[in-house]
């Protein structure tokens, strides 16, 4: 039974959701160093430079930040280094399918602790255009500003 319970984000992606389109995610883990766990629950990691790639049936993550421990000493571990992901097969062959179908990627959203387990969350994403984001954007503060106007309409029915 594990020590810790829930779930505790270390991490998020917040640019990956402005520059792709989410398709799907998967939660992997991830195979650290001591040194790597205890940097980790210290609250610092770095992955909007991330992204994941695979290779010979596995899939590894690259360009993720994870500072050296501050206690560490000759046992720290390189801040980037490439981390293998643990996933199961199956979920490997859809990945597989998904990026050599063209166009696809694999980008970190979230890194975690999971009942005391480091695990990441990667999603199947697709780069979106300029116009694309600003589309976006307008949608999300066109919403907003329905939901304000509501609110306040709202507000003077009382």
């Amino acid at each position: 039974m594990p020590r810790e319970r829930g779930e505790k984000v270390v991490a998020t992606n917040r640019r990956a959701r402005h520059e792709y389109t989410i398709d799907k995610t998967y939660e992997a883990g991830l195979v650290l160093t001591g040194t790597e766990v205890k940097s980790l629950r210290q609250g610092r990691a770095n992955i909007s430079d991330g992204y994941a790639y695979i290779q010979g049936g596995e899939v590894f993550l690259d360009a993720v930040h994870i500072p050296e421990y501050s206690q560490g000493h000759w046992t720290n571990h390189a801040s980037k280094r490439i981390r293998k992901l643990l996933l199961h097969k199956d979920e490997i062959i859809k990945l597989s399918h998904a990026v050599s179908a063209g166009g696809y990627t694999l980008v970190p959203l979230k890194l975690y602790f999971s009942d005391g387990r480091a695990k990441v969350e990667i999603a199947v994403a697709k780069g979106k255009r300029e116009y694309e984001k600003r589309q976006t954007i307008r949608e999300r503060e066109d919403k907003r500003e329905a939901e304000r106007a509501m609110r306040s309409r709202n507000r003077l029915g009382e």
